[in-house]
C-alpha cells in the first residue's frame, strides 16, 4: 500500500501533472482501491444558509457585495428551515449536510448561537454537519467542536503564488491559520480549490502541494471547476475541458491517498463518461441537490441514476466515520 506521505515536493506533484492521462489514471485508481472501497460514492448536500453581502472580493464568486449578480441577498435561515433541507438530503442518501454562510469572518451575537444550534440540530438527527463560514478564530473553533461539529470547509483555492490575483481582501496564510485553527480544535478539515480560473499548471502544482505538504491531510479534498457568473471579474472565462478535471482528481488522490476527494462545482459541465472517469481516477465524494450555494448541480435522481449506472453506491454513515479515523 502507498504510504501516506506529507513530504511531496513540487518536482514530483510537476511530474504526475505531467505524466501521460491514462497512466496517471491507472496509478490513482490502484491508490484508491488501496483505501477505499472503490464501489462507494459519499454524499453530501449543501445549503446556503445564509446568502449574498459578503464583503470579500474573490473574484469567482457570485455572493460579494462588490460585484452586481444575479444573486439575491437574504439573511440567515431559521434552524427549522435548515433542518427541512437536512431530512430532504438525508431522505436522498446524503449523510451530510453542509451549512454555507456568506461572511467574511462569524461575528458573536444571535446569528453565530444560531449556527452553532443547526450543528447540534443536524448532528441530532444522525447527519454530519459541516459549515464554511469564512475565516475563524481558535475559540469559535472550539466552540464549533464543542457543539459536535465534524467537519469545517475552508478552500484554498488555488496556489500562494496565484491568489492576490484572485483575492485581495485577505491573504493565503489567512487561509492556512483557520485551517490550522480548526485542525487544533479536532474538527475535521474539508479544503481543496477551483480550476479554470485563469491559473497555470504551475499554480495547480503548488494548490496540490500546500494541501498534500499538510502535518495533516484534509479529510476531503473538494475538486471544483470555475462556475462563471455573469457580474462577477472572472465571468466571461471558458469551462474546464474535462480531461483538466480528471487530471485534478488523479494527482489528488495519489497525493492524498486516505482523504475523501470530492467531485464538486462544476459536474454539470461533465457528461457521465467524464465522471466516471473521475471516479475511477480516485473520486469517492459528490455534492449532490440541485444548487451548490448558487449555482446549479445534478439533482438527487440524476446522481442516483447515474451511480446505478456504474454499479455504485451511497456510502453508509458509518463507513464515513471509519474514513475520518484515517491518516
Amino acid at each position: 500500500m502507498n504510504a501516506v506521505r506529507h513530504d511531496w515536493t513540487r518536482e514530483e506533484i510537476r511530474d504526475l501533472f505531467n505524466r501521460p492521462l491514462l497512466d496517471l489514471v491507472f496509478e490513482a485508481a490502484a491508490v484508491h482501491r488501496n483505501y477505499h472501497n472503490p464501489h462507494e460514492v459519499q454524499w453530501s448536500t449543501l445549503v446556503s444558509v445564509k446568502t449574498g453581502g459578503c464583503p470579500e472580493d474573490c473574484s469567482y464568486c457570485s455572493q460579494s457585495a462588490r460585484y452586481d449578480t444575479p444573486v439575491d441577498r437574504t439573511p440567515l435561515m431559521s434552524t427549522e428551515e435548515v433542518l427541512e433541507a437536512a431530512r430532504i438530503a438525508k431522505a436522498n442518501g446524503s449523510t451530510r449536510l453542509c451549512m454555507g454562510a456568506a461572511w467574511r469572518q462569524p461575528r458573536p451575537g444571535k446569528d453565530w448561537e444560531q449556527v452553532l444550534d443547526m450543528v447540534r440540530q443536524v448532528n441530532a438527527m444522525g447527519m454530519e454537519s459541516c459549515v464554511t463560514l469564512g475565516m475563524l478564530t481558535e475559540e469559535q473553533a472550539q466552540q464549533l467542536a464543542e457543539a459536535g461539529l465534524t467537519n469545517y470547509n475552508h478552500n484554498i483555492d488555488t496556489s500562494p503564488e496565484f491568489y492576490g490575483k484572485i483575492i485581495s481582501t485577505r491573504k493565503f496564510e489567512d487561509r492556512i491559520r483557520t485551517i490550522e485553527n480548526v485542525q487544533k480544535a479536532g474538527i475535521g478539515v474539508c479544503s481543496g480549490g477551483i480550476i479554470g480560473l485563469g491559473e497555470s499548471t504551475e499554480d495547480r502544482v503548488g494548490f496540490i502541494h500546500t494541501l498534500a505538504t499538510l502535518a495533516k491531510h484534509p479529510d476531503s479534498v473538494p475538486i471544483n471547476a470555475l462556475v462563471s457568473v455573469e457580474g462577477t471579474p472572472l465571468g466571461d472565462r471558458p469551462p474546464v475541458e474535462s480531461f483538466e478535471f480528471i487530471r485534478m482528481i488523479a494527482v489528488a488522490r495519489i497525493t492524498m491517498p486516505a482523504s475523501n476527494v470530492r467531485l464538486s462545482a462544476g459536474r454539470l459541465t461533465l457528461t457521465e463518461e467524464a465522471q466516471a472517469m473521475c471516479f475511477l481516477a480516485g473520486a469517492n465524494s459528490i455534492f449532490t441537490g440541485e444548487t451548490l450555494l448558487t449555482t446549479e448541480n445534478p439533482g438527487f435522481d440524476q446522481d442516483q441514476s447515474l451511480l446505478k449506472k456504474l454499479g455504485l453506491k451511497n456510502q453508509p454513515l458509518h463507513a464515513v466515520e471509519l474514513e475520518l479515523c484515517k491518516d
